[in-house]
């Protein structure tokens, strides 16, 4: 059986993820400003026999499927609002000799208009939610490739929770190229995993939810 680990050093398996981590973090007077986003160390090991690549999935199932309440003044997200996955990293065909991203080696700092999903020596990004969030927004508006921190709504009535799972692949490749989604890696990656691990976090700029 394999012993297949993934770890975030950074803050314990559940735990609250430090700000410098996230997009945005709280502020007092306007809610909410822009943070570090900065994609934290994480690691694995004991991948099993016959592993050729690893891809990494960070998603937050807790969304609003409605933006109509998201970040209004005088108003609240419900928690009864259903809840859909956004997607805040993906990077896939990870070399079977690698065995960790560093922190701030895929993100370090807020990229207006994002930052181009590409080949890199560490995998192929592929691009993220903020890609949707962020298209129709003139300033912000583009493609959002390779991680990119929590910013939960600062009205949001729930905890929201983070999962970055960590995928042992039969593959080298998964022939995926330019803006593939979050839902496209995992698409692909059907049929070609061998073990999968996940370390989670919680994160929430309303300061009335405690995790």
């Amino acid at each position: 059986m394999s012993s297949f680990f993934v770890e975030i050093p950074a803050w314990e398996n559940g735990a609250s993820i430090p700000d410098k981590f996230a997009f945005c973090k709280k502020d007092a007077e306007t809610h909410v400003a822009l943070s570090d986003n900065i994609n934290p160390l994480i690691k694995w090991g004991n991948a099993p026999s016959g592993t050729q690549s690893f891809a990494i999935i960070c998603h937050d199932p807790d969304v609003p499927s409605s933006g109509e309440d998201v970040n209004q003044e005088g108003k609240i997200v419900s928690s009864d609002l259903p809840r859909v996955d956004f997607y805040h990293w993906v990077l896939v065909d990870i070399p079977a000799d690698i065995n960790e991203i560093s922190e701030a080696q895929d993100a370090n700092g807020v990229t207006a208009k994002g930052k181009t999903p590409e080949q890199k020596t560490y995998g192929r990004t592929g691009i993220n939610s903020y890609t949707d969030w962020f298209a129709d927004d003139a300033d912000m508006g583009g493609d959002y490739g390779g991680y990119d921190g929590p910013c939960p709504p600062w009205n949001d009535s729930i905890m929201h929770h983070y999962h970055f799972t960590v995928y042992a692949l039969d593959v080298a490749s998964l022939g995926l190229k330019g803006s593939f989604t979050g839902a496209e890696a995992l698409e692909a990656m059907e049929g070609h995993i061998l073990a999968e691990q996940s370390h989670s976090g919680t994160y929430s700029l309303n300061p009335e939810v405690v995790g």
